[in-house]
């Protein structure tokens, strides 16, 4: 592969991925449901998930968090179920850094070097691998039963008479015991009790967590005061800054290929900062992905904390999909790259991701088909990395109603269950297709050649941008509002894509101005030949300075043509 490929990455809840159980019951336990295991990502799956153009698969879920399933007769200690979410429980409630999530072991004691097993297939299938890394809060009763000689456990030296210490790595509210708006029983013979109680993981610094808020984590200290006017204590280093390094040097070393951070940026950058390098310097093949939703921190993250990339998600994401969902004009995508500013190559585009509605659910487009062209804007407007969702490919709705998470149109995190899609596209182990719905192969097609594509074409991958919108405004047969154009160019090849987000089909004629001949270098000609590179149909286009060139579209339909200068 180049050394300029683009990176796209296949994001997979990993035990729901390989649970084969169709009879789930609503709410159900470990025994009842069932649970994928790390060995279902067998060398035939890996491979399939290669063969759809993924040249990354982030493993979410992998570290050892909290749940309500007991697992003490393997030594580690239960969680009390008032501080867990669901019966299989959140994956970013960490309860050990140095351990795998016995959910996914065939063979609990094991479980790390199935864990390291699962990485080697995956590179030996030609994928690089991700894992979460959660900086910014963990588990209520965190507690690593399997961390290496030597390591002091978080909070093991903390002096919890004191609200906040620099040295301390969480934060405490002295003298109060937790409280909220919580069930502190859930059927438990026994409340919980934490005593003093500790800050809650999403900033609320007292010791009434309600249900709305995410209170069954509790806050890391790397060294801000939140309550003295956010001041940072960064010298001497803190100690969770230590710790923190430490574990991402130890999963680092696990021959993982990147972390994708969790609410990265509740954690001072001068953590990121001091952190990356140094990890780089031992591994310099890592990347960092950040979950960042503030557009005003982006440089900061990316400058001074030294992340390779961010998510996307209040800037191109969501113009995307009030786009699908007919809420917002065409016009606004170039507002969103401009303002970007060039670190455009620094963006992770996604349609879907563990936090965010299904595509096909009742609550976004409802018919996968309708998010074609924002995939092909998604996927093909630059050179950054860009994901997809286990199951978006087949047109997972996301609609049951598991357990904690109720129906939301998402897919759970917190409940054990079967993703019923990606079940059947298993087939026992098999895919052969047998069980998918014809509807179900077609998108699969679409993505698998479209995600292909991103580093098959050098123009996707390594090419110039050109946008076409500002010289088609207020066109009389082309509706900016509803259709998008862009070029992409590598040395002799063009590619034009053209989008149609209105369901009805659409034959829109694209004015291209004289700078977009100069500045791609088009030569002046009659006619040329065009090649759409999703159908493998070829046409002959009509392109002269200044003048408009008519593209016939399907309603939500997408052309990549490409042109052989």
């Amino acid at each position: 592969m180049s050394t300029n490929e683009k990176i796209i990455i296949y994001q997979v809840f990993t035990r729901l991925f390989g649970n084969s159980n169709t009879r789930c019951k609503y709410n159900g336990s470990l025994e009842e449901n069932g649970c994928g295991k790390l060995a279902d990502f067998t060398t035939k799956a890996l491979t399939e998930i290669k063969n759809l153009g993924a040249t990354h698969i982030w493993y979410t879920g992998v570290i050892e968090h909290a749940t309500q399933t007991n697992y003490s007769r393997y030594g580690i200690r239960p969680d009390h179920p008032a501080v867990v979410k669901g019966k299989a429980g959140s994956p970013y409630a960490i309860k050990d850094y140095y351990d795998v999530d016995p959910d996914m072991a065939n063979s609990i004691p094991d479980r790390m070097k199935e864990f390291e097993n699962l990485v080697k297939r995956s590179h030996k299938a030609g994928l690089k691998v991700i894992i979460d890394f959660v900086p910014n809060h963990v588990a209520r009763q965190y507690q690593s039963d399997s961390k290496p000689e030597g390591v002091i456990d978080l909070g093991e030296n903390d002096d919890n008479t004191v609200a906040f210490s620099a040295q301390n790595n969480f934060y405490y509210i002295p003298g109060q015991e937790l409280q909220g708006d919580i069930d502190l029983h859930m059927n438990a013979p026994e409340a919980y009790v934490e005593n003093p109680a500790k800050a809650t993981g999403n900033d609320k610094f007292d010791a009434w967590p309600g249900i709305n808020d995410w209170y069954e984590t509790v806050k890391l200290n790397y060294g801000v005061d939140y309550m003295n006017w956010r001041i940072g204590h960064f010298d001497p280093i803190p100690d969770t800054w230590n710790k923190m390094l430490e574990i991402l040097l130890f999963w680092a070393a696990k021959d993982i290929d990147g972390f994708r951070c969790d609410m990265a940026e509740m954690v001072p950058v001068e953590f990121w900062g001091w952190a990356i390098p140094q990890v780089k310097e031992q591994f310099p093949h890592i990347i960092f992905i950040a979950e960042v939703y503030n557009p005003n921190e982006y440089r900061n993250y990316i400058f001074n904390g030294h992340f390779d990339y961010l998510y996307d998600k209040v800037g191109l994401y969501d113009t995307l999909r009030a786009l699908t969902c007919g809420h917002e004009s065409a016009t606004n995508i170039p507002f969103r790259w401009q303002n970007l500013n060039g670190i455009e190559k620094n963006m992770l585009n996604f349609l879907e991701n563990h936090d965010e509605q299904r595509i096909a659910s009742d609550f976004f487009a409802g018919n996968p088909f309708k998010a074609i062209p924002a995939m092909v804007i998604s996927a093909c407007m630059n050179t950054n990395p860009v994901m997809i969702y286990f199951g978006q490919e087949l047109g997972e709705k996301g609609m049951d109603e598991e357990g904690f998470s109720g129906r939301d149109g998402r897919t759970t995190i917190f409940d054990y269950w079967t993703v019923d899609t990606i079940r059947r596209w298993r087939n026992g182990g098999k895919f052969d297709g047998k069980t998918l719905t014809k509807e179900e192969k077609k998108l699969q097609g679409f993505y698998s050649t479209l995600l292909n594509l991103c580093n098959k074409e050098k123009a996707i991958r390594e090419g110039v941008f050109f946008d076409l919108t500002y010289a088609n405004l207020e066109g009389i047969v082309f509706n900016e509002h509803r259709q998008y154009a862009f070029f992409r160019k590598a040395g002799k090849e063009l590619l034009f894509i053209i989008v149609n987000f209105d369901e009805k089909p659409a034959a829109p004629s694209v004015k291209i101005p004289t700078h977009a001949f100069d500045y791609l270098g088009i030569p002046y000609k009659e006619s040329y030949k065009a090649k759409d590179l999703l159908t493998g149909n070829t046409e002959t286009l009509v392109m002269a300075p200044d003048q408009c060139t008519q593209i016939l579209l399907e309603g939500h339909g997408a052309k990549i043509l490409k042109i052989k200068l």
